[in-house]
């Protein structure tokens, strides 16, 4: 096992072999419903009415996802990672493979695309990223890494599309 994934472990025994897991495990629950795919579309619904600018946001989180599930897809069927295994799991994860996450990295890309629309609320769409994001390391699905690489490829892609300027 090397280094990374001997500390990946680590992190993950220390998150989920404690006496408050399952506590805790139900309000993770909850916050990783907030990443779920069909409250996106609701959020787009809501920005579609708003007004143009708003728009403009829903046609650039289209087109960031246009580029992220393709890139998602293939990356966590190629890099083929397990999840963790031998630990407390308190939900049925949607796939057989942990890394990227992708509630991590679509929560990463429509808090960048939140931010650029309205950047007074930043740290809000960021912290609720964070935080779906370790709900999912908190409910036992995913590694910290595979939270990391998630992130990182949500917020890039999202980057991405909003290099393209107004659509």
């Amino acid at each position: 096992m090397n280094k990374i994934q001997h500390w990946d472990l680590r992190v993950c025994r220390a998150c989920l072999l404690h006496p408050y897991n399952k506590p805790q495990a139900r309000v993770s629950r909850l916050v990783s419903r907030t990443g779920d795919g069909p409250l996106y579309g609701v959020l787009a619904a809501l920005l579609w009415w708003q007004g143009e600018a708003e728009r403009e946001l829903v046609k650039w989180a289209l087109l960031a996802f246009a580029l992220e599930l393709p890139l998602y897809l293939v990356l966590k069927n190629s890099l083929k990672r397990q999840r963790p295994v031998g630990l407390p799991v308190f939900i049925t994860p949607s796939d057989r493979y942990s890394l990227p996450s992708g509630h991590t990295a679509a929560a990463f890309l429509m808090a960048t695309i939140l931010a650029s629309g309205f950047p007074l609320w930043a740290p809000l769409w960021f912290g609720w990223a964070t935080l779906v994001g370790a709900s999912r390391l908190l409910l036992g699905v995913h590694f910290l890494t595979d939270l990391v690489a998630g992130a990182l490829l949500g917020g890039l892609c999202a980057v991405w599309a909003l290099s393209w300027g107004p659509l």
